[in-house]
């Protein structure tokens, strides 16, 4: 009985245990079953998906403009994928979708999804394949696509420039064809071009023997007046050592003699309306100054009477005279003196022992506190003086190096005395014109690829002139007068020069207030010593201090997206140039009768009150519905120039326009 019992137990614990086991092991064996049909509904789903990605990478490359906003599913048409609206099912159990939508980004250009700027050359796309049987479930993956299409419009030439003078913005400039197509600074009168001088439109017997050395031109008053050209005789002293010549009117000009002096050789000159100051031999009197209203031989007046002279220590003749406000300046040897005009029948001493140069003299000119002086030295051809006390003149700076192994015989110093132009001696090395960057005043240097060779003419005197050109005139090689571009480095020539005969001794510019141009030559010419040469920026003469250059309306032919703005572009110091852009929504799907008004012009950040930098930058982007959008599908540019120095301007040489359709 007691085992009959015991299997009892056992019995009724079997039962127990399999009442437990046994349901366990068949929901076992049911979602065994169904996980492995599970596993493969989702590769099947993962095909799909993978299947869907690629249909949409063809359709991409096919056209960007198939990627619009919304749900589709791609199907095959035409031996192609194509995207067809809403989902689709696939074999009554899959459901599959391609989801496209925008993107917006930061101000750093990274993907955002809350907030940020709408960028239309990417787009979000979503692919999702869901399931119901045996278990409802889904598998998704996203990925961006970006424009793969960059095309660009690009305006180089003149052919591409000109179409944009007509538009009325555009203001103060002038197309040219320097280098095959350029905008810069200076429509106006003229007409003439100085890289294409002619000998000369007037020339002028000064009645001399002597071999006048020096010239100083400038616009008497408002200009009414015609100017005033001063000639000087250093080499000699046969005949007049300084005359004075009215020059009026234009095309061509009309010179009259006006009045003379004959007491001294005459190295250098300064002038202004009524006195000339004299740079003479006369070792009791360096400085002699002319009133040029007062007369020793009225009433015939054609002689002019000495109200002043300046007398430096020593017997060294003087060599150059510039006049600032009330204070002269004179070069004696290897010596700088100034002294005080406010009494020009009385000239005094300010610093009486002057500065030591480091050679002889050849040229000043002074600027604010700094006067610029070339020397006979070759290792330091510049120097710069401080004068900001006049009782204590002090160099400061110098040339680290020599330029050449000559010394310097002129310069031209720009209106902002950042810019030097040098001329040395002819030289056998390094070329003899050099652009000197004087920002640091203490270390004036060279400018890299600013030095030029003027193939064996011995320079003598150099200014510069509109439009970016230099000319320097001198003795001997082919050419005696030469026109040099300095737009950028290394300066090259600009047209043939001319031929002088004789020589030509000095040069100096004046700028019309009408417009006009004109350089003044100092000739070995017997009977022509002064020749009138007219020049010009090509089709203008003049800067204006600011212009503006709209473009014509590009048509993109269809909506597009604005990568870029880009150009090529010359920038010389006291010059600026900045760009806008203007993009818009065509009309009836053309840019005819599209207007552009100035808020639709806007800088790097979308505003109209911005500018793109000279170089350009990335279009923003907008699709606000209102004037400025992007993307769009016609386009215009600005280009701002403004200059501070009237010898100066701007250039742009191309313009660049990035899209992807």
């Amino acid at each position: 009985m007691k085992n009959k019992g015991q299997s009892l137990i056992e019995l009724l614990i079997v039962i127990a245990l399999s009442a437990i086991l046994i349901p366990a092991l068949l929901v076992g064996f049911a979602v065994t079953r169904n996980g492995r049909a599970q596993q493969e509904q989702r590769l099947q789903a993962t095909n799909y998906l993978k299947e869907a990605q690629e249909a949409i990478r063809i359709i991409y490359f096919n056209n960007w403009d198939n990627l619009i906003n919304g749900t589709y599913h791609p199907v095959v048409s035409s031996s192609t994928w194509v995207l067809s609206p809403g989902s689709e099912a696939i074999d009554n159990n899959f459901v599959r979708q391609v989801t496209i939508s925008d993107v917006f980004r930061d101000t750093n250009g990274n993907i955002v999804t809350i907030g940020g700027v709408l960028d239309p050359s990417t787009k979000e796309i979503t692919v999702s394949v869901s399931w119901i049987n045996p278990m409802s479930s889904s598998v998704t993956a996203s990925s961006y696509l970006t424009r793969n299409k960059n095309l660009t419009h690009l305006e180089t030439v003149v052919a591409d420039f000109t179409p944009g003078v007509s538009n009325p913005v555009t203001t103060g400039v002038v197309i040219t064809d320097t280098s095959g197509g350029e905008i810069m600074l200076g429509a106006g009168g003229g007409g003439g071009d100085w890289c294409n001088p002619s000998q000369s439109i007037t020339t002028v017997n000064l009645s001399r023997q002597g071999i006048p050395t020096s010239v100083w031109a400038f616009e008497a008053g408002d200009g009414n007046d015609g100017n005033r050209v001063f000639a000087g005789t250093g080499l000699n002293a046969s005949g007049p050592t300084f005359t004075n010549t009215k020059v009026i009117g234009n095309s061509p000009p009309t010179a009259t003699f006006l009045g003379q002096f004959n007491n001294t050789k005459t190295n250098g000159m300064f002038g202004s309306a009524n006195y000339a100051y004299l740079a003479t031999d006369q070792n009791s009197a360096e400085v002699t100054i002319l009133d040029l209203n007062q007369f020793t031989d009225p009433p015939t007046n054609q002689n002019y009477k000495t109200v002043g002279t300046f007398d430096t220590p020593g017997p060294t003749d003087a060599n150059g005279v510039f006049v600032s406000g009330d204070t002269g300046y004179v070069i004696t040897g290897s010596t700088l003196y100034n002294f005080n005009i406010t009494d020009k029948t009385n000239p005094t001493a300010l610093d009486s022992d002057g500065v030591t140069l480091a050679g002889t003299g050849n040229k000043i000119v002074a600027v604010g506190n700094y006067a610029y002086v070339v020397t006979s030295s070759t290792s330091k051809q510049l120097q710069i003086v401080d004068i900001s006390i006049p009782t204590n003149l002090s160099v400061i700076g110098n040339l680290s190096s020599g330029l050449n192994d000559k010394g310097a015989v002129d310069l031209f110093v720009n209106s902002s005395a950042t810019i030097a132009y040098v001329v040395t001696s002819v030289s056998d090395t390094n070329g003899e014109f050099f652009i000197i960057d004087m920002t640091n005043k203490t270390n004036p240097a060279p400018v890299v690829d600013g030095a030029y060779e003027l193939g064996g003419m011995n320079p003598k005197g150099v200014t510069a002139v509109t439009g970016n050109k230099v000319i320097i005139v001198g003795t001997g090689g082919l050419k005696q007068y030469q026109i040099i571009d300095v737009s950028e480095n290394p300066p090259k020539t600009c047209g043939g020069g001319l031929t002088v005969t004789g020589g030509v001794n000095a040069i100096s510019s004046v700028l019309q207030s009408d417009g006009y141009s004109y350089s003044y030559i100092i000739t070995g010419d017997t009977y022509a010593e002064l020749k009138i040469i007219l020049g010009g920026g090509g089709a203008g003469s003049r800067y204006t201090s600011s212009g503006v250059f709209e473009s014509e309306t590009f048509d993109a032919e269809k909506e597009v997206a604005w990568n870029m703005l880009s150009a090529t572009i010359s920038a010389p110091l006291n010059t600026t140039l900045q760009f806008k852009v203007a993009l818009k929504d065509a009309l009836n799907n053309s840019c005819s009768g599209v207007s552009f008004n100035n808020s639709d012009f806007v800088g790097s950040d979308g505003q109209s009150s911005s500018f793109f930098p000279s170089t350009g930058g990335i279009l923003a982007f907008n699709s606000d519905g209102n004037g400025y959008e992007n993307p769009a599908q016609c386009a215009r540019y600005r280009a701002y120039l403004t200059t501070s120095d009237i010898t100066q301007s701007p250039v742009v040489h191309d313009v660049n326009l990035n899209y992807s359709p």
